[in-house]
């Protein structure tokens, strides 16, 4: 999933930077260089995860991340991520 115009300015104005520096410091092309995509770290793990299951920027989460962990349900997952459920309010679960 690629992050969209609105995800890259939420973010960057969540880290007060400007979509440029944001996009520099925390983004790459992904393979097909159509679209933008968060950074992995070299171990595969999201540049914005802390711990196993917390999100460094969950105000501000892109499209590309809803759900985590909660929702990821694809085969392999938890090959890929240790995370733990995260307990949410009834208006994050829609």
């Amino acid at each position: 999933m690629h992050l969209t115009d609105e995800d890259t300015d939420r973010l960057a104005a969540h880290l007060n930077l400007s979509v440029a520096d944001f996009a520099a410091r925390y983004t790459e092309l992904d393979p097909f260089r159509s679209h933008l995509v968060l950074k992995n770290r070299p171990n595969g793990e999201c540049v914005f995860l802390e711990g196993i299951n917390k999100c460094a920027v969950h105000p501000a989460k892109p499209v590309q991340c809803e759900g985590f962990p909660n929702k990821w349900n694809f085969p392999g997952w938890r090959d890929m991520c240790q995370a733990i459920p995260v307990e949410v309010n009834d208006a994050e679960k829609l």
